[in-house]
C-alpha cells in the first residue's frame, strides 16, 4: 500500500465533519494539485470523546461515498504503541507508531556495538547531497546515536511487525513518529535514526521528526524560521540518501506534526517541496473542532449559548485540561477573558476571537489554545454538543471547508 505523494492529516474529534474536510480535497483537486486525506484519532482523543476507532472508517467512508471521492484516502492510528494499537488494526490502514517515550532507553550492548560497526563506513566528512558542506561523522558519535534512538527504532520494528501479522505485510501504512520529545533530531541523528529503521525491516513511508521550535496546538509556529528551514531542507536530503543507501521504500517522506495552524513556516516547505520534487506529509488541521464552536458561535441562538459554556467550563477546570497538553500549549491565565465578559459577546465577537485571523484586533491565541485542548467538555454535553453540530451543519460545514482549504492546504501545498 502506496501513500501517494502529498497527504494530509485532518483531525475531526467529534466525527461530524468529514463531508466538509474532504470539499476542500476537492476544491485543491480542481485546482490540479492532488493531496490524500488523512482521517486521524488518537486512542487519547477516542477516550476523551467515548468514541471507538471503526468510527472513524465509517466517517471516512461516508464522506467518500457522499462526495464521489474516487482519489486515495487513509484512516490513521494516532500516536500508538503496543499498548494501544489493537483496538485500531481492524479499521485502519495507517499507522503512527510512536515511539517518543523509548528515546534515551538503552540498547543491549551487543546491539549497540553491532549497530555501530555496521555503520563504520560513514565515518568521516559524510557528503550528502542537498546539504551544504560535509556532516561531521565519527564512531563515537554513531555510538551516541545508537544509544539514544537504537531502542526507540526496535520498538516500532515490534509495533510493525505486531500490525503486519494481523494485516499482512504490504496492507497498511506505517509511519514512525518521535517528535513528542523534548530535543530536535539533528540532521545525522536522523539518517541513523533511518538506519536502525531500517535495519528492523520496516518499509516506513513517512518519519516524523522533531524540528526547532514551538509547535503549539492550534497556533502559529513560535521559533527561528529560517533555522526551521534549513532543517526541513536538510532532512530532506537525508531521506533521499537514506532511501539509497538503506534500501528504504521510495516513497518514503518527511512528516510534519505541526500540531495545526503553523502558517510562518507554511512558505518555507511550500518552496522545499517545490525545489526538490519531494513528497509530505503534514498533520495540520486538528482545530476543526474550533471550527465547529465559530459556527455555532456565528449561528446564534442555542449554538452561541453552547459556545459560552464550553468556554466558561474549559477555564474552570483550565488546570485538568490543560494538563496533558502541558508541554504542547503556553497560555497566558492572565490574558483569558473572564467567562462573565464572554457571556456578554456576540456571535461575531466569539468567532473573531476563536478564529485564527492574525489580523483581527480581537483574535486571541491565549483562548484558542484554551478551547482547543477543551473538547473533553463538549463530549461531556453529550446530545447537546452533537444535536447542535446537526442542527447548523451548513454554517458550520462552510467553516471547517474554509479553514482547511484558504488556511491549510491552499498555504502549503497551491500558494497564495
Amino acid at each position: 500500500m502506496n501513500l501517494p505523494k502529498y497527504s494530509m492529516g485532518i483531525g475531526d474529534r467529534f466525527a461530524h465533519q468529514g463531508k466538509a474536510q474532504l470539499a476542500a480535497f476537492v476544491k485543491a483537486k480542481q485546482l490540479g494539485v492532488d493531496v490524500t486525506p488523512v482521517w486521524n484519532k488518537s486512542n487519547r482523543e477516542h477516550l476523551i470523546v467515548h468514541s471507538e476507532p471503526p468510527s472513524v472508517r465509517v466517517e471516512a467512508d461516508a464522506a467518500v461515498k457522499a462526495l464521489g471521492w474516487q482519489a486515495p484516502y487513509f484512516v490513521d492510528a494516532d500516536h500508538i504503541g503496543l499498548k494501544t494499537v489493537d483496538g485500531f488494526v481492524a479499521t485502519a490502514d495507517f499507522f503512527t507508531i510512536d515511539v517518543a517515550d523509548f528515546i534515551g532507553k538503552p540498547a543491549a550492548e551487543a546491539t549497540i556495538q553491532a549497530f555501530v560497526a555496521a555503520h563504520a563506513k560513514y565515518a568521516g566528512s559524510l557528503r550528502v547531497p542537498g546539504i551544504d558542506g560535509p556532516l561531521e561523522v565519527t564512531s563515537a558519535r554513531i555510538e551516541a546515536i545508537a544509544r539514544k534512538y537504537l531502542y526507540a527504532a526496535q520498538e516500532a520494528g515490534k509495533v510493525y511487525r505486531h500490525i503486519a501479522k494481523a494485516k499482512g505485510e504490504g496492507a497498511f501504512v506505517p509511519e514512525v513518529s518521535m517528535d513528542e520529545t523534548d530535543q530536535p533530531q539533528t540532521p545525522v541523528e536522523l539518517l541513523f535514526i533511518l538506519a536502525a529503521l531500517a535495519a528492523e525491516r520496516i518499509p516506513v513511508q513517512t518519519i516524523a521528526p522533531k524540528f526547532t521550535g514551538r509547535f503549539n496546538k492550534g497556533v502559529d509556529y513560535v521559533g527561528d524560521v529560517p533555522q526551521f528551514e534549513r532543517e526541513f531542507n536538510d532532512d530532506l536530503a537525508v531521506i533521499a540518501y537514506a532511501i539509497e543507501e538503506f534500501g528504504l521504500p521510495a516513497s518514503l517522506k518527511l512528516s510534519v506534526h505541526s500540531g495545526s495552524d503553523k502558517f510562518s513556516i507554511y512558505p518555507a516547505i511550500r518552496a522545499a517541496i517545490r525545489r526538490t520534487g519531494a513528497g509530505l506529509h503534514i498533520k495540520t488541521a486538528g482545530t476543526t473542532w474550533l471550527e465547529e464552536l465559530i459556527g455555532l458561535a456565528s449561528a446564534g441562538g442555542e449554538g452561541l449559548q453552547i459556545a459560552k459554556d464550553v468556554y466558561g467550563q474549559a477555564l474552570a477546570r483550565f488546570d485538568e485540561l490543560c494538563g496533558p497538553y502541558a508541554t504542547v500549549i503556553d497560555i497566558d491565565k492572565a490574558k483569558l477573558p473572564t467567562a462573565e465578559d464572554v457571556a456578554t459577546w456576540s456571535g461575531e465577537r466569539y468567532a473573531r476571537t476563536l478564529r485564527h485571523d492574525q489580523s483581527s484586533p480581537h483574535y486571541n491565541p491565549h483562548v484558542r489554545q484554551l478551547l482547543h485542548v477543551g473538547y473533553k467538555v463538549a463530549a461531556q454535553m453529550g446530545g447537546r454538543y452533537t444535536g447542535a453540530l446537526a442542527a447548523n451543519e451548513a454554517v458550520i460545514a462552510e467553516n471547517v471547508t474554509e479553514n482547511l482549504f484558504d488556511r491549510h492546504l491552499k498555504r502549503v501545498f497551491i500558494g497564495e
